[in-house]
């Protein structure tokens, strides 16, 4: 982190004094830490009035792993996140947001297209998303935007069809990790850290900030476990380093935003930040993702962060899911989302709440999926799946031969979910197994989804993700 702090400006603005600061300031504006944040306030009618603009872009954040309920805006007892809880609390934080998949190609792939993955056909390892896939970024670009993505996760590659619609799609050149960074899964060997990813983004809007763009970065540290002595404030324990790693993620983001109000990009761009999936902790007697779909690996953030801020800020406390990131983003900018998706636009929620109004579809439903054999070759798929509605969560996980289990679960009294319900909730349960029943009915938009070989050593980079691919 010492070395992060060098590389800005305004320590050094610091250390020449408050007296001269105090002088200078009369003639010429400062620069100080946190100046992001000096955005001119607005109001819920200029959210409408976003869509008449011309010039507004797109900052697309995707924290790899984060688990909503570790962040301090969503109710967390440490201050892991002090950049994205300021966002949080003067923009719009969407309380309870489902991500498709605890795996990432499946979920990201379900959150570019708006579709479930049933519909998306993206399952398994070795799945590519069709050409016939329609995009958001295809809508941008049709749209006149510049689309850039940078990216540190193999599975959203090119390779695996998640460059449709990007101008530029790249995977920035690692550099040595810094002496003084810490990261605490072994299993790992990939090199460099998220500063590769918001470098070469400052850079674009330097160079080419003057026409308008969307900037999709996708950020690893967390999903690593990466953080430095100056972050390390939460202990050693598994859990305690992944709250240290928020906190080291949370401060990427705040360089990223400090240099982009330097110059001057945040006075006409709307920020989101969105997750992949969660991370579990040994609730159920296993850890990490990509294994089942209960709330600790499928609820995560969604925050959005308009050219100005709102005091107080908005949260929309209806069930939301990743498949409505791209329809309301879109909605903002005026743009109509590809047709017959299973997201919609929750422009009309954030109004809504704004007013303290209660939507009147809180009972609509929310699907997260997950082939348990996505990673295994030439195996028949075991799927799980969870029905979220209101306050209910609906799991069912098949296991070996005919057998699987079924759970409900009501956060209203038991927010980890841990307490099977579905004796005392015997409609509830009948009604969500049945819109499983459903889901499990629906096939891929495009056909079976197609598939390419993947060699040993693209296989290696991916297993050196914490992927167990046999």
């Amino acid at each position: 982190m010492q070395k992060r702090l060098l590389e800005q400006r305004w320590p050094w603005l610091v250390a020449a004094g408050l007296s001269a600061v105090a002088f200078v300031s009369m003639f010429v504006e400062i620069r100080l830490p946190g100046d992001w944040e000096r955005r001119p306030r607005g109001s819920v009618e200029e959210i409408a009035g976003l869509r008449d603009r011309g010039d507004l872009n797109v900052l697309f954040i995707l924290v790899d792993t984060l688990r909503a309920e570790r962040l301090g805006s969503y109710g967390y007892e440490r201050d892991t996140s002090p950049t994205l809880d300021r966002l949080a609390r003067s923009g719009v934080r969407f309380g309870h947001q489902l991500a498709q998949s605890s795996w990432t190609k499946s979920s990201m792939a379900s959150l570019w297209t708006g579709l479930y993955p049933a519909r998306t056909g993206i399952t398994r390892f070795d799945d590519v998303i069709p050409e016939a896939a329609r995009m958001a970024t295809e809508v941008l670009r049709e749209a006149g935007f510049q689309t850039v993505g940078l990216y540190r996760n193999g599975w959203v590659a090119p390779t695996f069809g998640f460059d449709q619609g990007f101008d530029v799609y790249q995977r920035p050149v690692p550099k040595p990790l810094p002496p003084q960074v810490r990261r605490e899964n072994p299993t790992l060997s990939e090199k460099g850290t998220d500063e590769g990813v918001i470098e070469a983004a400052v850079e674009f809007v330097r160079v080419n900030g003057a026409q308008r763009w969307l900037l999709y970065l996708h950020l690893m540290d967390l999903h690593e476990y990466l953080y430095d002595e100056t972050s390390a404030l939460f202990g050693v324990t598994y859990s305690d380093t992944y709250d240290n790693s928020i906190r080291w993620t949370d401060g990427t983001i705040a360089i990223l935003l400090e240099d982009l109000a330097e110059l001057g990009a945040l006075e006409n761009t709307l920020i989101a930040v969105a997750s992949d999936h969660g991370e579990a902790f040994l609730e159920r007697g296993f850890e990490g993702h990509a294994r089942r779909v209960y709330r600790e690996s499928t609820e995560v953030p969604f925050l959005l962060s308009f050219p100005f801020r709102l005091e107080p800020g908005i949260v929309v406390e209806a069930r939301t899911q990743n498949v409505d990131i791209w329809p309301t983003i879109l909605d903002l900018l005026g743009l109509a989302p590809p047709p017959a998706i299973d997201g919609r636009s929750r422009v009309p929620e954030i109004l809504a709440s704004a007013s303290g109004r209660i939507p009147d579809d809180e009972r609509q439903i929310a699907i997260a999926d997950l082939d348990q054999n996505w990673g295994k070759r030439g195996s028949d798929p075991l799927p799980t799946i969870a029905v979220a509605e209101g306050p209910f969560r609906y799991v069912r996980v098949k296991q070996a031969g005919d057998r699987h289990s079924e759970e409900l679960f009501d956060a209203r009294d038991d927010p980890r979910e841990l307490r099977d319900r579905r004796a005392e909730e015997p409609e509830t349960f009948e009604r969500l197994r049945t819109a499983a029943d459903a889901y499990y009915a629906t096939q891929p938009d495009w056909g079976e989804a197609p598939t390419r070989e993947i060699g040993e050593l693209e296989l290696n980079l991916l297993r050196a993700l914490g992927y167990q691919i046999p």
